[in-house]
Parts: structure tokens; C-alpha cells; sequence
């Protein structure tokens, strides 16, 4: 069993919160829901997300990534 694409991001967003937030990451990874998928891929189904102030004077713009 392998983790998916979107499981080793969703990783990686549980370390930068816990970075800009300054906490500590194991409550975050412990609530992790876990589904696997035909291919036998771990996926997150409860990703982490957070939200930043933007600075005052700075445009606010829309990314799309794909």
C-alpha cells in the first residue's frame, strides 16, 4: 500500500500549519480519515486547511492549480 498523490500533499499541508501556526502536528495527522482506492493508493479524505491575513496594500489575486 502506497500513499497517493493528494495524501503526501495533504502531509505536507498538516507541516505548514503546524509551521505558521506554530503547533504541534500530531493532533492534526491523528485525525487524518484514511480511504484507500482501486489502485490500493492511500487518500486523505479530511485534508488539513488554513487560512493567512493578507498584507494591507497587497491585490488580492486567483490562482487556479491544476
Amino acid at each position: 500500500m502506497k500513499l497517493s498523490n493528494q495524501a503526501l500533499g495533504a502531509i505536507m499541508m498538516a507541516l505548514q500549519k503546524g509551521i505558521l501556526e506554530k503547533e504541534d502536528i500530531t493532533e492534526i495527522l491523528s485525525d487524518f480519515e484514511l480511504e484507500r482506492d482501486e489502485e490500493g493508493q492511500l487518500w486523505i479524505t479530511n485534508p488539513p486547511t488554513f487560512s493567512f491575513l493578507r498584507p494591507e496594500g497587497e491585490e488580492e489575486t486567483s490562482e487556479e492549480y491544476n
